[in-house]
């Protein structure tokens, strides 16, 4: 059985003040019967690191360099970020793909050195709208999937987030069985490439989750968890979507 995971992206949002949001969701959620993950702004990481020693949650980047350091100002290596406290790292997000042009090459790249870093890699794949009207979603995800991947990926080092890119942020949501087609491609694609092991690959969906809809997303087939924007921002509206999680 694939253990859920439900995580949140904080993107850039939250200050010192938001630490409090993070520990009311610990001790809301003392045992959890999934994973849980922040991804704060980087000059959070040490702080959430240390305040959650004692529980269960994980934090993460939201983005590495591929090289382990040098000459790049204002960029983070990612022994940098394991270094800072971080388990994981959101790769490839669909605004760091469009806001700074971010390739599936680049995120292979920086997928090797999340990797030889021992983090985890969260791989985001997703579709624009023109290329879902275009009924071109299945063959756009199977090949970021397929670029953004390294081979050495394992189920214990990589998760993959799809994202519809019309749906982050918009309060747009796919059907049920849009999201199914998807994740079911992904697994497909996934035990192909890596055998035995692709059917223990964590595939979170991600946008516009919410309390409300958290339920019946989870109860569709391959859907592992939720990669959460602005709903983990606050306790109130991340708990609900962990305590679905826990009860799919």
């Amino acid at each position: 059985m694939r253990r859920k995971l439900a995580a949140g992206n904080w993107k850039m949002n939250g200050t010192l003040t938001s630490v409090t949001e993070v520990m009311t969701l610990c001790a809301t959620h003392k045992d959890p019967g999934v994973d849980l993950l922040i991804c704060p702004p980087a000059t959070m990481i040490r702080t959430l690191g240390t305040a959650t020693t004692d529980h269960a949650m994980h934090i993460g980047g939201q983005d590495c360099h591929a090289q382990a350091s040098g000459a790049h100002t204002g960029d983070i290596a990612a022994r940098m970020l394991a270094d800072a406290g971080a388990t994981h790292v959101i790769l490839g997000h669909s605004e760091r793909r469009a806001d700074h042009g971010e390739t599936s090459a680049d995120v292979h790249a920086k997928a090797l050195a999340a990797h030889d870093a021992n983090l985890t890699a969260v791989i985001c794949i997703g579709e624009t709208l023109a290329q879902r009207e275009a009924g071109e979603t299945l063959d756009v995800v199977t090949a970021q999937l397929h670029d953004s991947t390294p081979d050495s990926a394992t189920s214990d080092t990589t998760v993959i987030a799809y994202e519809p890119v019309w749906a982050i942020g918009t309060g747009k949501v796919p059907t049920l069985e849009q999201i199914g087609e998807v994740h079911a491609a992904l697994r497909i694609a996934l035990t192909s490439r890596f055998g035995q092991d692709g059917d223990a690959f964590r595939i979170l969906y991600g946008g516009s989750v919410k309390g409300s809809n958290a339920a019946e997303i989870f109860a569709v087939p391959d859907v592992d968890g939720a990669l959460v924007g602005g709903a983990s921002l606050k306790a109130e509206d991340f708990s609900p979507i962990i305590t679905a999680l826990e009860n799919a």
